[in-house]
Order: structure tokens, then sequence, then C-alpha cells
């Protein structure tokens, strides 16, 4: 016996490092030290010299059972977006930068050229929120799982000086709540997504007219990173109050985290169009629409609460950012929590 004959290919993992380093490369920042392949990623802190006093934040997520679809569509080069969106989301959510992020990839078995491929996708999403690759890990799971599946997850480490947190401690009735446009569905309910559609080859290349794509197209869109936009708000001089990354629970859930004891949000259902994507869903599915808005997006991906004198400054350097934005509603005296109208 010898390791090979157990399931793990060494030599397959060497190759995946030399496939993927050229993907990891172009992610670099100068404030990294050394390159890929130590035992752990160094990064310089004295890049955060400028603040006051600089505060850690960190966010950890995967891509739940998205990775179910790219398994099916043989698609693997967009669902690392989704790993590092969840990731640095959440960070940009507290005010921070991020600074750099790591992945971790579990696989029945290790092909090389497919593992290089998602990671192709974790460089794009480093890329799209400026935050460095510095390292990551590749595990072969052999009689764990499926040799053809996989499963993704990472975390991000980002940086904000104390005064720029954003906690919502501030949030008073009368603030504007601001809605960022998602991209789709994300990267949270697709359990709910697969019980309702047969995901298969043959479903997700059906085309919609509603849609403009097919399925498969419109399900795997990549999670909308938001790291740009929140950044751009905060250079126009804009004080963000509180600010709502809509993933898993949807509005329901995610909402209220924002809000400090004594307020409520409002939500007008009617601010904005719901992407056709999630009419389909609930028509195919006969789902109501509160367990719609418990679970989805439903459109928006970021909600952020403002003054009202700081909204138009902050629409105009989110849409500067390339992003959709809109009113959604405001803040009211109440018990904390979100009710949708």
């Amino acid at each position: 016996m010898d390791y090979k004959k157990a399931g793990v290919d060494i030599e397959a993992g060497y190759k995946s490092v030399e496939l993927m380093k050229k993907h990891v490369k172009e992610t670099m920042r100068p404030e990294v030290l050394g390159g890929l392949g130590g035992f752990a990623g160094a990064f310089d802190l004295s890049a955060i010299k400028n603040m006051e006093e600089p505060v850690l934040l960190s966010g950890t997520d995967g891509c739940g059972t998205k990775v179910k679809l790219a398994f099916v569509m043989d698609k693997h080069d967009t669902i690392g977006i989704d790993a590092v969106a969840m990731c640095v989301n959440d960070i940009a959510c507290s005010g921070g930068e991020p600074l750099f992020f790591l992945d971790y990839i579990a696989c029945g078995k290790n092909y090389p050229e497919k593992i290089a491929t998602i990671v192709s996708g974790v460089a794009e999403g480093c890329k799209q929120s400026e935050c460095a690759l510095v390292g990551g890990e590749t595990a072969e799971h052999p009689g764990l799982m499926p040799e053809d599946d996989y499963d993704l997850a990472g975390f991000a480490v980002g940086v904000v000086d104390k005064k720029d947190i954003i906690n919502g401690e501030n949030i008073k009735p009368g603030d504007v709540l601001v809605g960022i446009a998602s991209s789709g569905v994300h990267s949270n309910g697709f359990s709910l997504v697969r019980s309702v559609f047969d995901i298969t080859k043959e479903s997700l290349e059906t085309y919609y007219d509603e849609l403009g794509k097919t399925l498969g197209e419109a399900l795997i869109e990549p999670t909308r990173i938001y790291v740009k936009a929140l950044k751009n708000v905060k250079n126009a001089g804009v004080k963000i109050k509180g600010c709502s990354h809509i993933t898993g629970g949807g509005f329901d859930e995610n909402i209220p985290r924002m809000l400090p004891d004594g307020v409520k949000a409002i939500v007008k259902k009617d601010s904005y169009k719901v992407p056709a994507i999630f009419d389909l869903i609930a028509k195919n599915g006969n789902i109501n629409e509160d367990m719609m808005y418990n679970t989805f997006n439903m459109g928006l991906g970021m909600i952020i609460a403002l003054d009202p004198a700081d909204q138009e400054k902050a629409m105009a350097a989110i849409e500067a950012a390339g992003d959709t934005c809109y009113v959604v509603g405001h803040i009211e005296e109440g018990e904390k929590g979100v009710k949708l109208c």
C-alpha cells in the first residue's frame, strides 16, 4: 500500500499548486510577504499605520449547495467569486477594507486543472475586492465524498479604524434605507432552489424568455461584491449608520442585525423591481411571499441606513462604483425588526 493507492495523489496536489500560482500572483498586494507554498501567509501590518486605532475584522463562509450547480454544469470558474464575496461583504458591512483571503477546497479526487479553475474564480473575487489571496488548502478526501465533488469555503481578514466601525448604534427614526441591487440569488437559499427545480444538465440549459438567459446562467451568476461601492460612500464623506448584507435568512433575519433597540425598518416592496429569477422560483415552487423574503435577497444584496441629508451623495457614490441602488424604506420608532409593506 501507499498513499496514492489509498486515494490521495500527492503529485496531483503539487500540479494543482503550480497551475494556480499564476492566478494567485494576480491578487498580490505590496504588503504580502513571501510567495505561495509557505506554512502560513504573511501580511505586513505596517499598511494600516495611517489609522488611529486599527481593528482587525474577519469573516468566514462558503458557497452552500450552490456548488451542486457547478458540478452539473461543469462550470467551475465563478464559484470562487461567491466564496470570496460572502466573506468580504461581511467585512465591508462593518466599514472595513479586506486585506487578505484564504480558501479551503475539499474534494473527492484532486483533478489539478479543475482545482486551478476553481482558484481562478477565488482570485477574481480577490481582485474585485482588492484583497490578496495569501494561501489556502486543497484536501483530497477519498471515500468521504464522490470523486467529482468538492466543497469550497474560505475566510478573509480586514481592517477598520475604530472610529469608522459601522455598528448601527446611531440609527434613529427618520433615517433612510438605501438598497444596493444584487446580481441574482447570490449564494444562499440553494437548498430551496434545488427543491423547486430539477437540477439536471437539461433543465439548467432551458432558456426562459422572462430571464433572457438559461436557468443555469441565471442561478450560477456570482455573488455581487460591494466592497468598492461602500468604500466610495466612505470616500465621499458620508457616514453609513448601519449596513446589512442580505444573505441566508433574507430580510427578516439580516436587517434587524444592524438595528439598535427601539427602532424598526420599514421596507417598501414596490420601491424597486424584483428580478425575474425570484418570480420564477416562487411560481414554480408555489412559495408564499413571506417565505421568499425570509430566504432570499429578493434583488437587494446590501441595505444601508443613512441620514436623509446624505442620501443623494451616497447614491451617487454607489452608482459611480458601477452598482445600482434604490431608496427602499426608512426607520421608524418601535420594536426592533423589519416590516414589509
